[in-house]
Order: C-alpha cells, then sequence, then structure tokens
C-alpha cells in the first residue's frame, strides 16, 4: 500500500509540474523561428555592428556554435525553433536564420524570456555604479528573490612587440562570473561583498543573518547563494 501512495504521489508531482508547463506556454501565441526576423526588423533601427576581426584570439560568446531554442516576448509570442548564441561582450543574445546574416535581438525590452540548451535568460533592470541599467542575465534560482549570473569578457587590444616581450594579438579574456539577487520587481544587485548578502534581502534580516553565518555563505559560491536565495523564499 505504502509503495502504491509512493507511485501516485510520484505521478501527481509529474503531472502538476506538466500542467505547470503546459499553462505557461498556452498563454503564448507559437510562432516559428522564420517569423523572428519580421519581428526583429519591425523593432530594430539601424543593424547592430559586431566586433569581428579573424586577428582576434578568444571568443566573446558563451557557446560559439548556435543552439535551437525559443525566445518569450512581452505580447505573449513565442518563437520557437531559433537557432541563438549569447554574445557576452555585446551583451546580445544573436540568431542566424538560413543564409540570412546573423542579427542581434532588437529591442530586448520587449524579450520575456530566453531559452535554449541548459541556459534560461532574462532581460532585467539592475544597479550599476548607482545607475539603473538593463542586461541579460542566466537564471540560476527562480522566486520572489532570483538568483541571476552574468558572464564576463573583456577585451584587450594588440600590443606591439617590446623590448624583452613578443608582441601580443589583440584578445578576448574570460573572466569570473558575477552574480547578482532580484527580490521583487525591484533591479538586480550585484554580490560582490558580504554585507551585499544581507542588503539585498528587504526583509527577514534576522533569519537571513543567521542562514549566512550558519552555511558561511559568500558572494563567489554560486551553490550556496542558490541556497540561500531558495532560503529566502520559503520563508
Amino acid at each position: 500500500m505504502k509503495q502504491l501512495l509512493v507511485f501516485w504521489g510520484i505521478t501527481f508531482l509529474g503531472f502538476t509540474g506538466a500542467l505547470a508547463q503546459m499553462t505557461f506556454h498556452s498563454a503564448y501565441e507559437i510562432k516559428k523561428a522564420v517569423e523572428l526576423l519580421d519581428f526583429n526588423r519591425r523593432h530594430s533601427g539601424d543593424i547592430s555592428k559586431f566586433l569581428i576581426e579573424a586577428n582576434i584570439s578568444g571568443t566573446p560568446y558563451l557557446n560559439d556554435e548556435f543552439i535551437e531554442g525559443s525566445v518569450f516576448t512581452t505580447s505573449k509570442t513565442q518563437y520557437v525553433g531559433v537557432p541563438l548564441r549569447y554574445n557576452i561582450y555585446n551583451d546580445q543574445i544573436e540568431f542566424q536564420l538560413g543564409e540570412n546574416p546573423v542579427q542581434a535581438l532588437a529591442a530586448p525590452e520587449t524579450i520575456e524570456m530566453i531559452q535554449y540548451g541548459d541556459f534560461i535568460f532574462e532581460y532585467v533592470p539592475f544597479t550599476n555604479v548607482k545607475k539603473i541599467r538593463r542586461g541579460f542575465f542566466i537564471v540560476e534560482e527562480k522566486g520572489n528573490a532570483t538568483l541571476f549570473s552574468k558572464p564576463k569578457v573583456v577585451f584587450e587590444n594588440a600590443k606591439e612587440p617590446a623590448a624583452y616581450q613578443d608582441a601580443v594579438p589583440a584578445r578576448f579574456l574570460k573572466r569570473p562570473d558575477e552574480y547578482y539577487i532580484r527580490v521583487g520587481m525591484e533591479p538586480a544587485m550585484l554580490i560582490s561583498k558580504k554585507k551585499d548578502l544581507e542588503a539585498v534581502f528587504p526583509d527577514h534580516k534576522d533569519d537571513i543573518s543567521g542562514f549566512i553565518k550558519k552555511n558561511k555563505v559568500k558572494p563567489n559560491e554560486p551553490e550556496l547563494l542558490k541556497e540561500l536565495v531558495q532560503f529566502y523564499n520559503s520563508l
């Protein structure tokens, strides 16, 4: 009898998870990837300029190859079967269909979510040197509080040969990911110091402080940050 109850429990959880996914997708008008080209033309001004140099080493991309995925817009349209990649350096989602040139998604503020491979992206506001900006972030843990990661790439110009030093070509260099937490509809906040861990949460300060101390949560440990966000969302 106990085994039967466990089976039905697992079946119910699977059903409710599938139902939630169906409900989410059924709210959208589904269109094919090719219609994204028209969407992009209608929302773009000048064609986006890309930093492309054959002699630059390294890569500005999270994934060099395009991976098929979906684009969800705030107007409840889902474009499916879209070959996508993320340009970290330009903070742009790029796509390419057939023989058409590579394009960056226009008007990213109209994008609700992008999903491809193991990645889910959102375009959200965040604080940057006391200014509010917007950008693409990878969702690591979703809820009232959401943990985001933001990959980082820097560009270094070529260096001429000098005494005891060979020439260095222009290159893209990967830097450690940054982590942001967003609570509700507030801008996402960069978690770079220990004090940021408590400052980002507007309530349950004693509970959050106790969890941080007990579990020794640090800004550069994504799994512990994920556990902290899960804990906050459970309060």
